[in-house]
C-alpha cells in the first residue's frame, strides 16, 4: 500500500510539471520603440500573428537608440524602430540582415492650450521651434536617444539653435518614453514633440493641445530588421523572418491599416 501511495504521488507531481509542449513553446523577442507600444498597436496586431502561426512575440519596448544597442548585443531576434539613418547603419555594419519598410505615421508638436509661443498656424516646424526658443517657453525633450529624440534634435539643428545648452532652463530633458514625456509636458504645461499615435492614445492631456502638424519634416517611417544570425547564432531567424514576412505581407499590412485610435487611423502600411 505504501509503495502504491508513493508511486501515485510521483505520478501526480510529474503531471503538474511542464510537458514537452510547454517546454517547446515557440516565441521570439522583438525589441522596438515605445511609440508602437504606447500607441496600443502591438496589443492589437500581435495576437493575430500568434493565432496564425503559433509563435508568441515577447516585446521589449525602449527608445530607438537603446533598442539598437540591445539588438547589437544579440539580446533580441527582430528590431522594429523609426530612425532610418540608424537602421541603415545597423544593417551596413553587419548587425542586421535587411531593412524592410513596414509603416509610417508622423510627428506633431503639442503645447499649452493658450499657445504662448504663438506657433499655431505656422507651416514650418523649424519656425515653430525657433519661436519657442525665442520666447523661452518650456519645451520638454524625451532626451533618451529614441527615434523621436533624434528627430527633435535634427529639427533643432535646422533652426541653428543649440537647445541642449539651455537644458534645465526653458529646455527640459525627461530621459523617458513618449507617454512619460507627455505626462511631464501636461503637468508643466510645456511644448513637446510626439508621434501622432501615442498622442491619440494619450488620456492625460490636461492643458495640452496639438499646435503644429503636416510639415514634411515630420514624416515618421518605421523599419523592421532581422538580427543577423551569422553574428549571433542563437538568433531565432526562422521565427523572426516568419514575423517579418507576415507584418510586411498582405495580412499584417491590413492589420496595421485597420488599427484605429478613437476612430482615427494611427499608422499607414507602406511595405514594398
Amino acid at each position: 500500500m505504501k509503495r502504491v501511495t508513493i508511486m501515485a504521488l510521483v505520478a501526480a507531481v510529474m503531471a503538474l510539471m511542464p510537458g514537452p509542449a510547454a517546454a517547446a513553446e515557440k516565441f521570439f523577442t522583438l525589441v522596438g520603440t515605445t511609440s508602437t507600444d504606447n500607441s496600443g498597436l502591438y496589443g492589437k496586431i500581435l495576437p493575430t500573428f500568434t493565432a496564425k502561426t503559433g509563435i508568441k512575440v515577447r516585446v521589449v519596448s525602449v527608445g530607438t537608440g537603446r533598442a539598437i544597442n540591445i539588438a547589437k548585443n544579440g539580446d533580441a531576434d527582430v528590431l522594429l524602430v523609426h530612425h532610418r539613418t540608424s537602421e541603415d547603419k545597423f544593417v551596413a555594419d553587419g548587425y542586421g540582415v535587411k531593412r524592410h519598410d513596414v509603416m509610417y505615421n508622423d510627428f506633431i508638436i503639442v503645447g499649452p492650450e493658450n499657445d504662448p509661443a504663438n506657433i499655431w498656424g505656422l507651416k514650418s516646424v523649424v519656425d515653430g521651434l525657433a519661436q519657442i526658443a525665442a520666447t523661452k517657453n518650456f519645451f520638454v525633450s524625451r532626451g533618451d536617444d529614441s527615434g523621436t529624440h533624434k528627430k527633435e534634435l535634427s529639427i533643432w539643428k535646422l533652426t541653428g539653435i543649440n537647445a541642449v545648452k539651455a537644458s534645465g532652463t526653458w529646455y527640459r530633458e525627461a530621459g523617458a518614453g513618449m507617454g512619460a514625456t507627455l505626462n511631464t509636458a501636461s503637468a508643466m504645461p510645456a511644448y513637446t514633440l510626439s508621434d501622432r499615435g501615442t498622442w491619440l492614445k494619450f488620456e492625460n492631456r490636461g492643458g495640452l493641445k496639438l499646435v503644429a502638424e503636416n510639415d514634411p519634416l515630420l514624416l515618421n517611417p518605421y523599419g523592421v530588421i532581422l538580427i543577423n544570425p551569422k553574428r549571433h547564432p542563437h538568433v531565432k531567424a526562422g521565427m523572426g523572418q516568419a514575423f517579418i514576412d507576415w507584418i510586411t505581407g498582405p495580412e499584417g499590412q491590413a492589420a496595421i491599416k485597420a488599427y484605429r485610435i478613437k476612430g482615427r487611423q494611427a499608422f499607414f502600411p507602406n511595405a514594398k
